[in-house]
């Protein structure tokens, strides 16, 4: 038997709402007060915190974590070093000689990046990565602003990542290209059936296929490392040129400002190990901050490695040709190698949207626990996953698909927009940390965030500006509108938990005398237990029939009152009469004459109800008890009880 109050604003769903905002209640034995957050019944589960053995298996280890949370950063390495080399290609051959010196730059941005977030790990094991670190240090106002940029990126890079593998799988097999749109649905169901698992699941299925990337990818640069020159140019034959000035020799600080900003884009990625800290096993912490360095490592060395081979081969960027596949072509030749690169590329492009799903529904939780998104956003299934946040992200991600009709370069000058700006605004907040805190060596770590601040702030400018017309104003429009969104829904449940005087100790309980009223149209089982129910909880029970005008229906009604004055159930039976078919109105309006006449009586509507014992029975079902409940709720403060009857498959 439910049962919940009437009113929006005091129904199940808003109580169990307000209930997780925030409350201060008195510290046992002083007159201080306490603040309490959702569910403070018990501890909160959060990455420095044991966890139990059940839920423990449902958790990441490290190299798991790598596998789920990197795949975006890793695939970044098929398309970072060539965004470096298409903008230098306008200084011609001589602009592509600063491919090596830009990456180094990006490396030592990665570097600063990644040792930055080891401290935002060790600080804010709950995860959040620049929300939580904003929220705490520079103000509520700028945390919300990281979070949407934060999820602007993330909903970009699961619609970029499918694109990005789709369209690699459609250049080898051009056939598919008419059906790209479905192809990227699918790959997307894909994604998120095996995210719906569990976090732990997605790690292992895609474990393989990272490490086959990784693999190839490092065993091309040792390869090509030993090579006096390119294996093979077969990929790029016949392809046009292109360098768009063959015969520049100055390179301007300008254009190198904007190959460093292109290239950053293969920095997408680096903070989701520390958004995500509660979904490591215990000591969830350290394994994030073990998976974040090796993270870096890997993807400092690949970037490097790809760069030198760009600069040993003298490679120049040609139409239709991915530099990648000419470097594979070049150091391993136009055979399998090559084919591995390219397939292995392939899926993990396609899979990198898994980093998404193992960060953002983490975040998502946190707003809603901070009351900036719904609560049902921070509730957990048995595998612990954040079941609501998957499926919104995979719903905006296919719409977004869809919209752009599955073509990447319409996506790609809305990407990294937001990564850089949760990047700087993380590095601003590790730098008012390091000044609160001071430990030992502070300062040389706030010089370090300092600087890093600097270079991501100036990275999101750039491409921002380079990239405004492309779309980019497009991300600069939604900022705002989300962090509004975020303080509407705060605002609202700022009102629920004072309408329910949350943080204050209630007056005591008291008893308050109770008429139970239940609708009925007939006699039957069912009726007897209602009736049954409703005086075990009431004082005074009612039984009330909506009656109608029509001579059908006031034949029937003329027979229920026989039968009931046969039956003799010490109950009185009220009839509603009402001209219209209406069976809510003439229900709810007798429970508001009876509220305003008997103002101290708790009034309670118990609804009966079957309960077919096979789901397709119950289409047979006549809903009329859902009709009466939604009125009530709409137009009473009522409580509102439904009586489940099951009619179990042997009750003949």
């Amino acid at each position: 038997m439910a049962m919940h109050r009437g009113k929006p604003g005091t129904s199940a769903a808003a109580g169990t709402a307000a209930a997780a905002l925030r409350v201060r209640v008195p510290e046992r034995g002083c007159g201080r007060a306490r603040e309490q957050g959702p569910g403070t019944e018990e501890p909160p589960d959060t990455g420095a915190s044991p966890a139990s053995p059940a839920g423990d298996r449902h958790r990441l280890t490290a190299l798991q974590g790598l596998a789920a949370l990197s795949l975006d950063a890793m695939a970044s390495v098929a398309y970072g070093p060539e965004a470096i080399v298409l903008v230098l290609a306008a200084a011609g051959a001589h602009g592509l000689g600063f491919t090596l010196p830009v990456t180094l730059a990006i490396a030592a941005l990665l570097a600063v990046l990644v040792a930055s977030y080891r401290q935002v790990i060790a600080a804010f094991p709950d995860g959040g990565g620049s929300y939580a670190v904003a929220e705490r240090h520079l103000g509520r106002r700028t945390s919300l602003v990281a979070a949407a940029s934060l999820i602007l990126d993330y909903v970009l890079n699961v619609a970029v990542s499918v694109t990005a593998g789709v369209a690699a799988l459609t250049s080898a097999f051009p056939e598919l290209y008419g059906e790209r749109v479905w192809i990227c649905l699918g790959v997307l169901l894909l994604v998120t059936a095996v995210n719906l698992r569990g976090v732990v699941d997605s790690a292992r299925a895609f474990l393989l296929p990272t490490a086959l990337f990784v693999g190839s990818i490092l065993a091309m640069v040792v390869v090509g490392l030993l090579r006096d020159g390119p294996v093979s140019t077969a990929s790029a034959a016949g392809h046009a040129s292109a360098l768009v000035g063959e015969g520049a020799t100055a390179v301007g600080a300008l254009l190198l400002l904007r190959a460093f900003a292109a290239g950053c884009s293969a920095l997408t990625g680096v903070e989701a190990v520390a958004n995500a800290v509660p979904s490591f096993r215990a000591p969830a912490a350290r394994r994030a901050q073990r998976t974040e360095v090796v993270l870096g490592a890997l993807l400092g060395v690949m970037l490097i490695g790809l760069s030198v081979l760009i600069g040993r081969f003298h490679l120049q960027p040609v139409e239709g040709v991915t530099v990648l596949a000419q470097l594979a072509d070049a150091s391993f030749g136009h055979g399998l190698a090559f084919y591995v690169v390219q397939c292995a590329t392939m899926v993990l492009l396609a899979l990198a949207a898994n980093t998404s799903f193992g960060g953002l529904p983490v975040l998502m939780g946190l707003l809603a626990r901070d009351n900036h998104l719904p609560h049902v956003f921070a509730l957990k299934a048995d595998r612990q996953v954040h079941r609501h946040g998957v499926l919104w992200l995979a719903l905006v991600s296919a719409a977004l698909l869809v919209l752009s009709g599955g073509d990447t370069n319409t996506l790609v000058p809305l990407f990294a927009i937001g990564v850089f700006v949760g990047f700087t605004i993380c590095q601003v907040g590790m730098v008012r940390h390091w000044y609160g805190e001071r430990p030992r060596g502070w300062r040389a770590k706030a010089a370090l965030n300092g600087f890093g601040a600097l270079l991501t702030g100036v990275c999101a400018v750039v491409v921002t500006a380079t990239r405004f017309t492309d779309g980019a104003w497009l991300i600069v429009l939604a900022l705002p509108l989300i962090v509004l969104a975020f303080e509407r829904v705060h605002r609202a449940y700022t009102e629920i938990g004072e309408r329910l005087e949350i943080g204050r100790i209630p007056q005591p309980p008291r008893r308050s005398r109770s008429l139970v009223v239940v609708p009925v149209s007939g006699l039957s089982r069912l009726t007897c237990r209602a009736l049954t129910a409703a005086r075990s909880l009431g004082d005074e029970v009612l039984a009330v029939t909506v009656t109608h005008p029509d001579p059908t229906d006031r034949e029937a009604a003329e027979a229920l009152r026989r039968d009931w004055e046969l039956w003799k159930p010490g109950v009185e039976l009220v009839e509603l009469p009402s001209d219209t078919r209406s069976l809510g109105r003439p229900v709810s309006g007798y429970v508001r004459e009876l509220a305003r006449a008997r103002p101290d009586v708790q009034v309670t509507v118990l609804i009966p109800e079957t309960e077919p014992a096979r789901v397709w029975q119950r289409t047979l079902q006549n809903q009329r008890g859902s009709v009466v409940a939604r009125a009530v709720r709409r137009d009473t403060d009522a409580v509102i009880c439904r009586l489940r009857f099951r009619v179990t498959a042997d009750a003949g």
